[in-house]
């Protein structure tokens, strides 16, 4: 998950309960990376702060994917080529946007 290139350097890694072990934040801390990983509920020694306003974030994206993958050729991954699946991925994220907007 912290593995994305030496010149990147994120300032927080978003994760899920799946994501909650003790190597994973000592990971990201060690890149100088804060980790926004909820406690799982039977952790022992879970601290009293939790960037909630950053996880909420998370499920933004969460729900923009989830919009994505209703379209079945994204969802099934029907193009094979890199080049075809990005532009079926814009289409889709075009439709999306367009929808968005004229509903507000």
């Amino acid at each position: 998950m912290l593995n994305i290139g030496p010149d990147i350097t994120p300032r927080a890694a978003l994760g899920d309960k799946g994501y909650s072990s003790k190597a994973n934040r000592a990971a990201a801390r060690a890149r100088g990376i804060a980790p926004v990983i909820p406690h799982k509920a039977n952790e022992k020694n879970i601290p009293a702060f939790f960037a909630k306003s950053l996880y909420k974030a998370r499920a933004r994206i969460e729900q923009g994917f989830g919009r994505l993958k209703r379209f079945k050729r994204v969802a099934l991954r029907c193009e094979k080529t890199a080049r075809n699946f990005r532009s079926i991925v814009s289409f889709a994220a075009g439709l999306c946007l367009i929808k968005f907007v004229h509903t507000a």
